[in-house]
């Protein structure tokens, strides 16, 4: 077999593949094989026919056909080995060729993962957020804390911000009723980001008893997107007063005894998050820093998968949460454009991404073992808030295993190239990342403990994707 690559793009070869007639041999047997089973010819038990038979009941052409459908699976796949391409979608192939008893040609055109070189990163800066927790983040805390606590007492008074109202609304479009837009006894507090759009205006300043109307977009049921007079009646108004931030507060709300030891309490938690963000921002940062670097181009059905796969899970998202699409955008205040273009261009960087990271996970030989597979599985499951058994089996059922990998892989990459780099943070002070680390794992002892609990409640099924994992290995090096 002879193959030829042309470059169509950066992203994209046609290959033109010759092969000697005698490699066909065996699919041609095959061929015949199975065409025997299907003629019934007289003398011939089913599945003996000779070949020649079989030529002239279903012609040669038919037998040929056959023969090529079983082979071209099998030499385009040698093919893309022996040139060592990484291909990114399905082949567009064409049979340009056949010559009977002499040779087959065809023609794949596919997108590949194109050429380049991963650019240094020992001691690429890296800048990060200095984690530095304040005495207004403490206070903010303890305040939300105290909010939980808080009760409601009725005020005769108009509503104002921060009050919380119990009202009734109905929507009313073109002189009709929105049944399903209607609701009563509605909780909620004024002022508050998530509102009807208009509501709190509205509400603002009115007493008990008191409606008003106004016009807003309708996000959800029916009639969403079109605008309706909306009339808002209060039933009641009430203030919400917090406790005291004082010792009897820090012993009804935690284990403290006092107000000094929970405050000090939320500044190690604070501290704690701040320095798990800087451990996250390094890593996001240190890959931003490297795409810096490089001018990789994308193929253009590769980006068109990664942002169909964001929208899908949004529209999910959203659709857990009761919202649409709409009201989502008019939330974060963008156009469906402005939105979709973010999207895209989202997309796209973190198509660059995985290939730079597939790259380096070549060029540093980096295999995944199976205690990485199960300890991820393990993770991710506990973040889903799902049993690991459960999520080990959707992954090996739904053949997510060798993403599953990829991603392991990619990974570890990226650890890779963080510990290379130099970080430090806005403030100017050089970081060591793995003191972090140890730093916030010596705070959360019974963590780890919890994940090898649920690693071994995990071993059963992780076998399974273990079994799984060692199918793709050979792939994934390739």
């Amino acid at each position: 077999m002879k193959t030829a690559v042309e470059e169509l793009t950066p992203t994209r070869v046609k290959l033109t593949i010759e092969v000697p007639f005698e490699e066909l041999k065996p699919s041609l047997d095959k061929a015949y094989k199975e065409l025997a089973k299907q003629v019934r010819l007289k003398g011939f038990r089913p599945g003996k026919a000779p070949a020649r038979l079989i030529d002239q009941y279903v012609g040669r052409g038919a037998v040929l056909q056959e023969a090529v459908n079983d082979a071209l699976p099998g030499l385009y796949g040698a093919a893309i080995e022996e040139k060592e391409l990484f291909v990114l979608s399905q082949p567009e192939v064409e049979v340009t060729k056949l010559d009977d008893g002499k040779e087959l040609e065809f023609t794949a055109e596919v997108d590949i993962r194109p050429n380049f070189e991963v650019p240094e990163y020992d001691g690429l800066p890296v800048t990060v957020e200095e984690a530095v927790v304040t005495d207004e983040e403490i206070a903010q805390t303890l305040d939300n804390l105290r909010d939980r606590f808080a009760t409601l007492t009725v005020a005769e008074r108009p509503a104002a911000e921060k009050d919380n109202v119990t009202i009734d609304l109905v929507a009313v479009i073109d002189g009709e009723d929105v049944e399903d837009a209607a609701t009563k006894g509605f909780s909620y507090e004024v002022g508050s980001e998530g509102a009807v759009e208009g509501l709190n205006e509205a509400v603002t300043g009115l007493s008990a008893g008191e409606s008003a109307t106004f016009k807003s977009t309708l996000v959800a049921g029916s009639r969403a997107g079109e605008e309706a007079d909306v009339t808002v009646t209060v039933q009641s108004v009430k203030v919400k007063e917090l406790p005291e931030a004082d010792d009897e507060f820090a012993q009804l709300a935690s284990e403290f005894d006092t107000i000094e030891e929970l405050r000090e309490d939320v500044r190690k938690r604070l501290d704690r998050q701040k320095k798990l963000n800087q451990i996250s921002e390094a890593r996001d940062n240190a890959l931003e820093a490297l795409l810096e670097k490089v001018d990789i181009p994308v193929p253009e059905s590769v980006v068109k998968t990664e942002l169909q796969r964001r929208n899908e899970q949004l529209d999910q998202q959203l659709g857990f949460s009761g919202m649409t699409r709409e009201a989502y955008l008019a939330e974060e205040g963008k156009t469906a454009e402005e939105f979709e273009a973010e999207l895209e261009e989202a997309a796209a960087k973190a198509v660059r991404g995985g290939f730079i990271l597939d790259q380096l996970a070549v060029n540093e030989e980096l295999g995944v073992e199976n205690e990485e597979l199960s300890e991820y599985v393990v993770s991710q499951a506990m973040q889903m808030g799902l049993p690991p058994q459960q999520l080990a089996q959707f992954l090996t059922e739904n053949n997510q295993i060798p993403a599953l990998v990829a991603e392991v892989l990619r990974s570890k990459a990226l650890n890779l190239v963080v510990e290379h780099v130099k970080i430090t943070d806005s403030a100017g002070n050089e970081l060591d990342l793995e003191a972090l680390r140890r730093e916030i794992n010596g705070e959360t002892d019974s963590d780890a403990v919890e994940v090898v609990e649920e690693a071994a409640e995990a071993d059963v099924a992780v076998e399974a994707v273990e079994a799984e994992a060692e199918k793709t290995e050979d792939s994934t090096k390739e």
